[in-house]
């Protein structure tokens, strides 16, 4: 049997391409954004590989430098702040020279710390990757306790957020998995973005996907899409059907589906939008979904609608996938 497109659907081609969004840019500038979610490093060893080690069938490499970048919410909150916004985060650091680190970092870059909860019973989440000069992996060692945060932990995540959300235009929930995304917290967020009239996107994990109800936007990618609904996104017709049923299970009225190379797709009531990549060269897709999430909340928060804003995410996401490792996108470069 022939599977025929919903009627509502509309494809790349079809009316309103809003290919000009250069009049949203303005906009951004100024807007905070309250990031809710699991703040991490990401720790580069870059050196060269020139021979096999006799010890064992692994390649030798030779160090020639380290990088250390911010990663998960904190990637977000850095591409928040590149794009002009001020970003204040909501997150756990261990009691160790990672956290400061972290701290600090994200302090150069301009992002709000006071949410940042201190718990000696972990470390700070950091992901250790060994590449090469070419920028191939070798390796990643990950340092992380992922249990969720419990007791007064978890309270204070809570208080933090109820605080700091009353000066936001936004709030921004990146899920990585790593303890800060319980149940109490995403309720918190989102209770308090609906208490001031504010938007909230959230990046989810497949697990808590019972978490985010009431949230304005979710953004899982196709294959988080697909475990959510047990159902294979093929075609336009398959990720249309699957966004809606995302909608149902999650309790978020908008899903924005990210599908790498095939673009995204955005569902709304009454309406599924096709967007196609933008991207000319895939260099890194690492942290590609932080500024997605940055690009589409920052973009709500200053008025766009939410397929200016998808469409503005699609473009930005275009931009930083030619980047080796988790960056940012700057208004200069979406311009």
């Amino acid at each position: 049997m022939r599977r025929v497109a919903p009627s509502h659907q509309r494809g790349p081609g079809d009316s309103k391409p809003m290919t000009n969004l250069s009049h949203l840019l303005p906009r951004l500038a100024g807007h905070t954004i309250l990031v809710v979610g699991d703040v991490m490093l990401d720790h580069f060893v870059i050196g060269s590989v020139e021979r096999i080690s006799p010890e064992a069938p692994v390649p030798v490499v030779r160090f020639a430098r380290e990088e250390y970048r911010l990663g998960g919410a904190a990637n977000v909150a850095a591409n928040l702040q590149a794009l002009g916004a001020r970003a204040e985060v909501v997150g756990i650091v261990g009691d160790d020279a990672e956290g400061e680190r972290l701290r600090a970092a994200l302090a150069r870059a301009g992002a709000g710390t006071d949410g940042i909860v201190t718990d000696p019973a972990r470390c700070t989440t950091r992901k250790t990757r060994v590449v090469t000069s070419r920028n191939q992996q070798v390796a990643r060692i990950d340092y992380e306790s992922d249990a969720e945060a419990s007791g007064a932990v978890a309270a204070a995540l809570v208080s933090r957020v109820e605080r700091l959300a009353t000066t936001a235009g936004a709030v921004l929930i990146s899920d990585y998995l790593k303890g800060v995304v319980s149940r109490d917290v995403s309720a918190a967020a989102i209770a308090a973005a609906a208490r001031h009239g504010i938007p909230v996107a959230v990046d989810p994990k497949v697990p808590h996907a019972d978490y985010y109800r009431g949230a304005t936007l979710v953004t899982p990618n196709h294959l988080e899409a697909e475990a959510v609904t047990h159902m294979r996104i093929r075609d336009g017709v398959d990720v249309g059907a699957c966004a809606r049923r995302v909608s149902e299970l999650t309790g978020c009225t908008n899903v924005l589906i990210t599908r790498g190379e095939h673009g995204m797709w955005l569902h709304t009531p009454g309406d599924d939008i096709a967007l196609p990549a933008e991207a000319r060269e895939v260099s890194d897709v690492t942290g590609a979904g932080d500024t997605v999430i940055a690009t589409l909340t920052l973009a709500l928060a200053s008025g766009a609608s939410l397929e200016q804003a998808a469409r503005l995410a699609n473009r930005a996401a275009g931009i930083v996938v030619g980047k080796f490792g988790p960056a940012t996108v700057s208004l200069e470069e979406l311009s």
